[in-house]
């Protein structure tokens, strides 16, 4: 049995440990102006939502102040906010979102 044989039949075995994404909430926050119709309407566009769902969401934004739209990667999250603060803008609303760490 020469060197080379030996070498052929060890097997190495690399571990690497996949680091999941950090994921962070998406909060939409209550305003005095922004109708609830709106709110649904972007929850079932932005974050695909059922509209029994959007809907609840819709009155705790209301009735708490705040309502989590969802949990998403930092990119996903950052994206889905830029859309609602656009569709608001183009709508003429002040409907803010903003993300906090899950």
């Amino acid at each position: 049995m020469n060197e080379h044989e030996n070498d052929s039949n060890v097997q190495i075995k690399n571990k690497s440990k996949v680091q999941k994404p950090n994921l962070y909430r998406v909060i939409m926050h209550n305003d005095d102006y922004t109708t609830m119709e709106f709110v649904v309407s972007v929850l079932i566009t932005v974050f695909q939502k059922e509209i029994s769902v959007a809907t609840k969401i819709m009155l705790d934004v209301h009735h708490r102040g705040a309502g989590q739209c969802g949990v998403y990667s930092k990119a996903i999250a950052e994206t889905k906010i830029d859309q609602v603060h656009e569709l608001a803008r183009q709508a003429g609303y002040p409907l803010r979102c903003s993300m906090e760490p899950a």
